[in-house]
């Protein structure tokens, strides 16, 4: 006759009718139910020590954590644009590690360089990442180092021109070429260091305005022209919204995760930019992205600069340290695909370093909105 299958479980156990006696088939059913019941209980075992061990690690996982040891150098470049005849001066953070690790860039204000906001390439690299600041020239500290002081904010104001927004859009591209040639070449110090399929971006200020427009952003009779897809994720500190064109028309089609960080005083020192123009590019992002959006009670124009002297005096010490955690677990997440990175991001993490009347809300691909 015929085997008849029986499932129990994922096993199959074969059981042939005719010549077996009643006896001798209770006997082959018991012994099958106690295999089960092993089966059974082995599965719940693994099941409950994957959670576990899930757990443990989101229990673990402190975006703040480094280790000195993993502390590595820093390195000034000059990257030349022969095509438009340019130079684009860099400042790299390595980490100690020569493996590929992914890369994050970072764009300056208006006025600053490649060496301000130090703290977040510090802090990005002993964490495992090759951090490079850009700076970019007819925006940067030049336009008012050597400018008499009562000139100074006339030159900062015609410095923010569509000449030179679209020159800082092709400084990120011709950087990740270089990038791209270094990553290849035997003799030079970053052969084989850079993962270059994973690239994160960001920027302050005007910075910010730069990894918008690299990122995602669309313009009238532009569109994405200069989004750059090698970027896979991007962070902006003190966002900006477009003057000449609507927010949902111009964040609508933005396909990366983006995070975004202001405060209640963000406004800026150059123009007529408010906090409720800042916050007006969250709501435009569409929720088929992972989207972030962190609002710093008190937070001034300057909380995400590095700060020295009267401002570092003024500055809330949690903000940096809000600062450095949540932009951590972004990357983490989104560059190096850390599972607990994404449960602490997604979840209770970020509670446990805000201020009572800092706000923060997400919107994740797969669910609703979330506001904490």
């Amino acid at each position: 006759m015929a085997p008849v299958p029986l499932t129990i479980n994922s096993g199959v156990a074969r059981i042939f009718r005719g010549p077996d006696t009643e006896c001798e088939m209770k006997g082959r059913l018991t012994t099958m139910n106690r295999k089960s019941t092993t089966h059974v209980t082995t599965a719940v075992f693994v099941l409950i020590f994957l959670n576990f061990t899930s757990n443990n690690s989101f229990a673990q996982y402190d975006p703040l954590k480094t280790e000195k040891a993993k502390s590595g150098t820093t390195q000034e470049l000059t990257v030349k644009d022969e095509k438009r005849q340019r130079e684009i001066p860099v400042r790299i953070y390595l980490p100690k590690t020569k493996k590929p690790v992914p890369v994050i860039l970072f764009s300056h204000g208006l006025g600053g360089s490649k060496r301000g906001c130090g703290y977040l390439g510090k802090h990005w690299s002993a964490r495992g990442y090759v951090v490079v600041f850009m700076q970019h020239a007819g925006s940067d500290e030049n336009v008012w180092k050597n400018v008499p002081v009562r000139e100074r904010l006339s030159a900062l104001k015609k410095a923010p021109s569509a000449k030179n927004t679209f020159a800082r859009f092709q400084d990120v591209v011709a950087v990740i070429d270089r990038l791209e040639k270094w990553n290849r070449t035997d003799d030079h110090l970053l052969h084989g260091r850079l993962d270059l399929a994973h690239v994160g971006m960001s920027g302050h200020s005007y910075g910010a305005s730069t990894t918008q427009g690299v990122s995602g952003q669309s313009a009238p009779r532009l569109g994405q022209r200069y989004t750059d897809k090698r970027i896979d994720a991007a962070i902006m500190f003190s966002p900006n919204r477009p003057r000449r064109t609507k927010p949902k028309d111009a964040f609508g089609k933005v396909s990366i995760p983006w995070m975004l960080m202001t405060g209640t005083k963000d406004t800026s020192p150059i123009n007529d930019t408010t906090v409720e123009d800042r916050r007006q590019v969250y709501p435009a992002l569409p929720d088929s992205i992972d989207k972030y959006e962190l609002v710093l009670e008190g937070g001034e124009h300057h909380a995400f600069s590095d700060g020295v002297g009267r401002r570092q005096r003024k500055r809330n010490p949690n903000h940096h340290r809000v600062i450095l955690a949540l932009s951590t677990a972004f990357w983490d997440a989104h560059l190096k695909n850390d599972k607990a990175a994404r449960k602490w991001l997604h979840n209770r993490g970020p509670s446990k370093i805000l201020d009572s009347k800092d706000k923060w809300q997400l919107n994740t691909a797969k669910s609703k909105k979330e506001k904490s």
